[in-house]
């Protein structure tokens, strides 16, 4: 199975308590530790966390430059343990000048470190827009010369970042909003979604667990009639 997860909420949690957004994103990190932990005990084998977006980085500068370090040290401080658990991770984005280059060396880190690992693939989807994945994928057929006539949803399929990554089973989007905000556009085209009202800093496994439920109870047409 493979889950998605959009993890909305944290500026209005903090804004909810009177502190300042960045303190929402420190907080959720223990949810997405949660959120992880409860995937691996129901044998969740493929995990998509959205991260970072090519929009945030129209967000204000002091918070750009929090969500940097925020996820530098995340991965400092977590990838041992992902990795005593059989956590394979990697990272879906463009890795362009705007991440700075010690973020990319622990990114680079973290995947050399758990790339034998097989209980479970943790997708970081950092620096990412569906469109822009899509983007790449017709630029990379281009500059091999493929022809028109030989682009199919196969051959752009074979140019994803990850192509061998299973289309989500389920995307969880917290919050309570309800939109794709450029996540997966390709990957999600018959994924089931579940729009939890808990912001992301509340998020637990339970709440995993019930939109699990709640999938496990939709009927998946793939647009034909059963």
């Amino acid at each position: 199975m493979h889950v998605a997860c959009v993890m909305d909420g944290n500026g209005r949690w903090a804004s909810a308590r009177g502190l300042p957004r960045t303190e929402g994103h420190a907080a959720g990190e223990k949810a997405l530790l949660d959120v992880v932990n409860g995937a691996l005990a129901i044998g969740v084998k493929w995990l998509t966390m959205y991260a970072f977006s090519t929009e945030n980085w129209r967000r204000p500068p002091d918070e750009v430059r929090y969500l940097m370090g925020f996820n530098e040290s995340l991965l400092m401080r977590r990838r041992d343990e992902l990795n005593e658990k059989g956590v394979r991770i990697r990272f879906a984005g463009r890795r362009d000048w705007r991440v700075p280059r010690r973020v990319l060396r622990r990114m680079d880190e973290s995947i050399e470190l758990t790339k034998s690992n097989t209980t479970m693939t943790l997708t970081m989807a950092f620096n990412y827009g569906g469109r822009a994945e899509i983007v790449d994928a017709v630029r990379s057929l281009v500059a091999e010369g493929v022809g028109p006539d030989k682009i199919d949803e196969r051959s752009i399929r074979r140019h994803l970042y990850y192509p061998e990554m299973p289309d989500p089973d389920l995307v969880i989007r917290t919050s309570g909003e309800q939109r794709v905000s450029n996540f997966l556009l390709w990957e999600i085209a018959y994924s089931e979604f579940v729009f939890p009202e808990t912001l992301w800093p509340d998020m637990r496994r339970d709440h995993l667990y019930e939109a699990v439920l709640e999938f496990q109870s939709r009927n998946r047409r793939y647009g034909t009639v059963k």
